[in-house]
């Protein structure tokens, strides 16, 4: 199945899948990436030029903390983890997104 190209991908969606991903535990960047490919179905790739910012952005608002550790493969990264304004903030992402989801559904129902 081909990869969705990244303009496909509804605005604020990263937001969503990293914060929703790391609702299960700490990840460094690369397993965020990867984890949100396989949780597709491989449909959506994240770059790193997307990735990092969007990391450091939530890093900035209080959303996820990071700190330094050692890989599965021997590297030092960086691990994010979910605060708890982080846990507010993707409920309020999910309740949006379900918002959004069910006004799109009413219009291609009824138009």
């Amino acid at each position: 199945m081909p990869l969705m190209p990244k303009s496909d991908m509804p605005p604020g969606a990263l937001t969503l899948l990293i914060l929703r991903v790391l609702q299960s535990g700490s990840l460094h960047g690369y397993a965020i990436a990867q984890r949100i490919h396989v949780l597709s179905s491989e449909v959506l790739a994240v770059e790193e030029g997307s990735l990092y910012p969007a990391l450091q952005k939530m890093l900035l608002k209080g959303w996820v903390t990071a700190e330094w550790g050692i890989s599965e493969t021997n590297r030092k990264v960086r691990f994010y983890r979910l605060t708890v304004a982080g846990r507010k903030q993707l409920q309020a992402e999910i309740s949006n997104y379900d918002r959004v989801t069910d006004a799109i559904q009413a219009i291609l129902r009824t138009a």
